[in-house]
């Protein structure tokens, strides 16, 4: 068995999601493990170079973690020809013009979503990947999360029957800044900086919905600013211009061509009580399901209690305890890392990966879809795009 190298450029590493989902729980962890395992016994190393504007947040972070190479200069990264992949993880307005920047270099990608802030930019990238005969990948991630995983596995066993209908509830309170310190960036709630629950999270939904229940096909969607002013990082108030929160039912397509009917919140403003900061409650003829990050719960037809509806007296049923979970099948890794190990097979080794940049053109389609619906107060079709 030999040890392959792969060089990696990884930009914008040091927020939040790409320093600790990205280099910490995918790549240093895989490297850590001696690297990912190829269908031949071989194994793939990955061995990474932080790029970012900060010289000295740079460097301590590449210490931190036992990256020996790090820099400031992206052009001179690109130029290496020993390092054939670039990462993104850096804000969206930037990303079509850093990917363009690496597609000329020749670079494989793999980056974060969106892949950018409107569908001609997303699609232009792709097109410029496509004809470079590059190999390109989108950050999926919550399809390789437990709970979700589980639920995947009742469909594809056939528990559901016919799926009916899905209800997605996401998010928490962020607070404003004056009471307790934000936990998210003042940009986020900035559409000018690309900020937006819509953005950020309709991405998601997209590829989620789509790879579990059934393709979308229109869209209607409420969004809003219910929180209009919070204070920054430096404490200095600022005006919020982007939605916090967004009330939004798709028209989805089964494989089998069923409809099937999903609805989902996303909310910066609200409290949590539910089982996790995101839950999917799906309804099907033969049975249900509720999923979280890590578990899921099932309740199958015969198992189904019977209530009835009477407002005078104390209900009897405790609905909760009805649900037993859907026990670990396997050992679940971190999503991230998994489709990292999955994207470098694709790279070396050529193995399937179909989570590219068309799918997350897809994500940003939706977005612009939801947006026009809330600005238009209708229901918005979603065309086909490209193969």
């Amino acid at each position: 068995m030999a040890t392959r190298r792969l060089g990696i450029i990884m930009h914008g590493v040091t927020g939040r999601m790409g320093m600790n989902q990205h280099l910490i729980r995918s790549i240093k962890a895989i490297r850590a493990e001696g690297g990912v395992a190829l269908a031949s016994g071989d194994r793939v190393m990955p061995d990474p170079i932080l790029i970012g504007r900060d010289a000295d947040k740079i460097a301590a972070l590449a210490k931190a973690h036992g990256v020996e190479r790090w820099g400031t200069d992206l052009t001179a990264a690109l130029a290496n020809p020993n390092d054939t992949v670039f990462f993104d993880a850096a804000t969206t307005q930037m990303r079509p013009t850093l990917l363009a920047q690496a597609i000329a270099a020749g670079k494989h990608l793999y980056c974060e979503k969106p892949v950018a802030t409107n569908l001609d930019e997303a699609l232009g990238i792709y097109r410029l990947a496509q004809a470079k005969g590059i190999k390109h990948g989108v950050v999926q991630d919550k399809l390789f999360l437990p709970g979700l995983l589980k639920l995947k596995m009742l469909i594809d066993s056939g528990f559901f029957g016919r799926l009916l209908s899905v209800r997605g509830e996401f998010g928490y309170w962020v607070f404003e800044g004056d009471l307790q310190p934000s936990q998210r960036p003042s940009w986020n709630y900035r559409s000018e900086d690309g900020g937006g629950i819509i953005l950020d999270m309709l991405c998601h939904w997209r590829y989620v919905l789509d790879n579990l229940f059934g393709e979308v096909k229109s869209v209607s969607c409420l969004g809003a600013t219910h929180i209009p002013e919070r204070i920054d990082e430096q404490g200095r108030r600022y005006t919020a211009t982007a939605d916090d929160a967004a009330y939004a039912t798709f028209q989805l397509q089964a494989p089998g061509g069923e409809p099937v009917v999903a609805q989902i919140n996303s909310s910066w403003t609200t409290r949590v009580r539910r089982d996790d900061l995101v839950t999917f409650h799906v309804d099907g003829t033969h049975g249900s399901a509720v999923a979280g990050l890590q578990d899921c719960r099932s309740q199958a037809r015969v198992n189904t209690p019977k209530p009835v509806w009477n407002p005078d007296v104390r209900q009897s049923i405790n609905f909760m305890d009805q649900w037993p979970l859907v026990p670990d099948y396997t050992a679940f890794d971190n999503g991230f890392k998994t489709q990292w190990e999955a994207y470098i097979r694709h790279v070396v080794e050529d193995a399937p990966f179909r989570w590219n940049l068309l799918e997350g053109a897809k994500g940003v389609q939706l977005v612009e879809c939801a947006l026009e619906s809330w600005r238009e107060r209708r229901w918005v079709d979603l065309p086909a795009l490209p193969a």
